[in-house]
């Protein structure tokens, strides 16, 4: 991988990451079709350059996180991320196969496209207009949501959670304040345990090199999210799913095109 490759895919992930629209999938198309090595750095660089994103969540709601008197609001996401946690370590060996199979995250990604054209009408009478109303119960439903996401790559972290939220009667906004809040502990969680097996399995993956492009893309991808963040709330408050649902269509459909035509697309 080099400096500029290494740049794009941080680029994608900022401004993938909390849209409903899949950043995993679109940092393996990208990768697959700049014609990245497929080797186990490559995989370590897109589960790990997350960490990035979701620093960005921590400084732009940083009121929230060191509100240390709300410390419910540490209790929910707890009790949210659990199922994830769970599912993530029982099917470890799957969700890795599953991540090298672009035919299969191409097809979640148009099936996920379409369900969101829908979305909007499915829930029209949101009750909850603020994270703290959150209940413990409803966090949970949220967190079940998330698996979808773990065990079908391709679907989006954030457009599982997001709906979620919101067919537990919140509002688009708060639904997806909750779905970046819960990206922390998530994305934190799997950063950590990819780069502590990286170093037990491949440690000689810990080069010079390799540390500056980690280190360069979870900067790059930092600002970058910091920006999609708020444009993505205004633009989802204002107009909901469909146009995500569309541009997943598109990019599904012609993913899944390429490869019927018999280019390459996978990332091992």
């Amino acid at each position: 991988m080099t400096y500029i490759q290494a740049v794009i895919l941080a680029i994608v992930e900022g401004l993938t990451e909390f849209l409903p629209i899949s950043s995993t999938g679109h940092m393996v198309f990208t990768a697959s079709a700049m014609g990245i090595e497929k080797d186990a750095f490559t995989k370590l660089f897109i589960e790990a350059i997350q960490f990035g994103a979701i620093i960005s969540v921590v400084v732009l709601y940083w009121r929230k996180f060191l509100d240390f008197k709300k410390w419910k609001f540490y209790v929910k996401l707890l009790i949210a991320i659990i199922p994830a946690v769970v599912v993530g370590v029982l099917l470890k060996k799957y969700i890795d196969s599953m991540l090298g199979n672009t035919l299969f995250i191409a097809s979640v990604t148009l099936i996920g496209g379409i369900i969101l054209l829908f979305v909007d009408n499915w829930f029209k009478k949101p009750a909850i207009d603020d994270v703290d109303k959150v209940s413990p119960k409803r966090a949970l439903f949220i967190g079940l949501f998330q698996v979808l996401a773990i065990v079908f790559p391709g679907l989006s972290r954030s457009a599982a959670t997001i709906v979620g939220g919101m067919q537990q009667k919140l509002t688009r906004k708060v639904a997806a304040e909750f779905s970046f809040f819960l990206a922390v502990p998530t994305l934190a969680g799997a950063f950590v345990k990819s780069i502590w097996d990286a170093h037990k399995e491949t440690p000689e993956l810990f080069t010079k090199t390799n540390i500056e492009l980690l280190a360069m893309g979870n900067i790059i991808a930092f600002i970058i999210a910091l920006i999609a963040i708020k444009a993505f709330i205004s633009f989802l408050t204002k107009y909901g799913f469909k146009w995500f649902g569309y541009y997943r269509i598109v990019i599904g459909t012609a993913i899944i095109l390429f490869i019927l035509l018999g280019y390459h697309l996978n990332i091992a």
